[in-house]
């Protein structure tokens, strides 16, 4: 990737980054929401309450804080306001069931947990947590906690909502927060190191228990505002949207991003594709992070997602596929449309389309490496580097890789290794330029009788036929060829086609071995999700239904 950073390295710790902004331009939007706008200044007089109210609880540096709370400004603030006092800022899944919320809560060692309750809301947080925490509701909210589930759990404080049984009510943490100074808190962020925990984020994967990714300071805050200033940024008006929960680091290191060049941040409480269009236009997005192949077709369906509805749309960013990017494109001709990879264990993005890259580099590629950071592909099986325009395990190293797994150094262990190289699981291809290649995840590589089959291939061959909108792909084990593939899709609005015609789309123009051997249709609304994408998981267990229901 030709090198379009500064010169020189600037890093900070992610209080500085809203300390910087509220001092220079205390006046400019920093956040953008349909029912809220507020200011870098007024950003940073409401983290600083909340810093100050938590140094009044006794929180101090290094202590670990959760975060319960919708996207919202109260989010943001409260981020801030754990990070100017050197504590370390975990974020809750707000999707989480109690059960989940439980294990995290003890194993993450929170000494306080901070959320919200308003009326009406989506998910009523207070009772959740009540659930999480059996002893909860008959604590006095007066005093600090002592609860057998969560022995390091000192306070549950709401930022807002009416006052709830065993928590620090909003009017208690603010007359609390008025006996602290903000020198104080001004001193304490001074003591912050750029490799202290900036933030642990949980990450779920094939293990019973999500993992805590321990990501520092340096590499929450440095690609992210140097990718926003340098790469994304091309005036004095840029706004940023996204389009995800800010406990996820896919919509987390976009805004902090943002917010720490200057920038203004748009988003929404959830995603919901019309009211996203409306703050598109009414917001005058300059770059916009859609991601996910769901969200970009979210949008795509929307009337007036197009250049003449949107003009002052100049950057979309994506990881999707090239029939998904062509259409993108299409619609946006003047735009310029990014590719990238990342994941939570390297703070988002490791690598994203350059300056420099093609329209075919770009609607087929996911970039090159970012500069700054080191990539190695190996071969899954012998470990040793993989052959030229070969397929290989992606492993990165550099600045941006978290420092392990929170309490759990056998699979810190099994990812880390001792040269710092961080074992993604990912598989890639690197073409003689350079570029990325995102050939899916090494547990979803196929073994289709001794051949590898990568589902990622399957699937953007799928998405090309005309009726094909989304298209999955997970194996189905097979007594003579080991396992063979199958897919799952869900068909443009008004399109029919039947299993058997995808099949034979695909026979003799992609080998016999690759070739689907079953196809179920998925309608609109109906897949399996995680947080930010489809589960593969999910789609097995409906294959072992089906397979459970014949044999019955």
């Amino acid at each position: 990737m030709p090198d379009t950073t500064s010169p020189w390295t600037e890093v900070s710790p992610l209080g500085d980054l809203l300390l910087k902004n509220a001092y220079r331009r205390p006046e400019q939007l920093a956040l953008i929401f349909p029912e809220a706008r507020v200011s870098f200044g007024q950003l940073l007089d409401g983290a600083l309450a909340v810093a100050r109210g938590l140094v009044g609880h006794g929180v101090r540096p290094g202590d670990h804080v959760g975060l319960l709370a919708p996207n919202g400004i109260l989010f943001v603030e409260a981020l801030f306001g754990i990070a100017l006092i050197g504590a370390v800022v975990v974020p809750l899944n707000v999707r989480h069931k109690a059960t989940e919320l439980a294990y995290i809560i003890q194993n993450a060692e929170l000494v306080a947990v901070l959320t919200q309750a308003e009326q009406g809301a989506h998910v009523d947080f207070a009772a959740l947590l009540g659930e999480a925490l059996p002893g909860l509701a008959a604590s006095d909210a007066g005093a600090p906690l002592r609860l057998p589930e969560a022995p390091q759990l000192r306070h549950v404080v709401l930022l807002g909502g009416p006052d709830r049984p065993g928590l620090v009510a909003p009017g208690v943490f603010a007359r609390v927060a008025d006996g602290v100074t903000a020198q104080h808190v001004r001193a304490l962020s001074r003591q912050v190191r750029l490799r202290d925990i900036a933030t642990i984020i949980y990450t779920s994967g094939t293990t019973a228990h999500p993992k805590g990714c321990m990501l520092s300071h340096e590499a929450l805050t440095r690609g992210p505002v140097e990718r926003a200033q340098y790469r994304l940024a091309s005036g004095e008006a840029d706004v940023h949207w996204g389009a995800g929960p800010l406990f996820h680091i896919g919509s987390l290191g976009p805004a902090l991003g943002a917010l720490g060049a200057g920038l203004t941040y748009a988003t929404d409480l959830y995603f919901d594709a019309p009211r996203a269009m409306a703050l598109l236009r009414e917001g005058r997005a300059t770059t916009i992070w859609p991601w996910f192949p769901a969200i970009v077709q979210a949008l795509l369906d929307q009337p007036g997602f197009d250049a003449q509805h949107l003009p002052h749309l100049q950057r979309i960013v994506l990881i999707t596929s090239s029939a998904l990017a062509e259409l993108v494109q299409a619609r946006f001709p003047d735009a310029e449309i990014l590719q990238g990879c990342g994941m939570t264990e390297t703070a988002g993005i490791f690598g994203l389309s350059g300056p420099a890259d093609t329209r075919s580099e770009r609607m087929n590629t996911q970039g090159k490496v970012y500069p700054g950071l080191e990539i190695r592909l190996i071969d899954p099986t012998s470990g040793q580097d993989a052959a030229p325009g070969t397929i290989g395990e992606i492993l990165v190293r550099g600045y941006c890789v978290m420092e392990g797994y929170y309490k759990d150094p056998e699979k810190t262990a099994a990812t880390l290794d001792a040269q710092g190289w961080l074992h993604t699981g990912d598989l890639y291809l690197r073409t003689v330029d350079g570029n990325l290649v995102f050939n899916g995840r090494l547990k979803d590589m196929l073994k289709v009788g001794g051949e590898n089959v990568a589902t990622v291939e399957i699937e953007s061959y799928l998405a090309q036929h005309p009726s094909v909108r989304i298209a999955e792909v997970v194996g189905k084990p097979d007594p003579r060829l080991d396992e063979v593939p199958v897919a799952f899709v869900e068909l443009q609005p008004g399109a029919d086609v039947s299993a058997q015609e995808l099949i034979d789309f695909c026979k003799g123009r992609i080998a016999n071995y690759k070739v689907p051997r079953e196809v179920h249709f998925v309608s609109a609304g109906q897949w399996p999700m995680s947080l930010t994408k489809i589960d593969k998981r999910g789609l097995r267990q409906r294959l072992a239904q089906r397979a459970d229901a014949s044999v019955g």
